[in-house]
């Protein structure tokens, strides 16, 4: 009576799919929550550029806080560790000057 009927089954391409969507779903919530460094710490890299523009930006339209206080965490592109705690106006002193960061003068006297 029921010889011919067929159960309908998910093909391997949905499978495969479901799969790589689940994977994907899940780094995407691990990235946001713990943080793409941690996850990920082979594409993160040096943020030289970032700081760069940061401090530039601070120095020409003169904010104080941001230049010579704030707190930053420098990734220099030499180094393996991070310098935690370091300010623009320290990025600007000799100890740093290979890595081109422009003074900002009278902004922190």
């Amino acid at each position: 009576m029921f010889k011919d009927k067929r159960g309908q089954g998910l093909s391997t391409n949905a499978i495969i799919l479901i799969v790589l969507g689940v994977a994907i779903l899940v780094m995407l919530i691990l990235g946001f929550t713990i943080g793409w460094q941690k996850l990920l710490p082979f594409i993160g890299g040096d943020n030289l550029q970032e700081i760069t523009t940061q401090c530039d930006i601070a120095c020409k339209t003169n904010q104080k806080y941001a230049f010579c206080t704030q707190n930053r965490t420098f990734q220099a592109p030499d180094k393996d560790d991070p310098i935690e705690g370091i300010t623009c106006e320290d990025l600007t002193n000799a100890t740093f000057e290979d890595y081109g960061m422009a003074k900002c003068p009278g902004l922190c006297a």
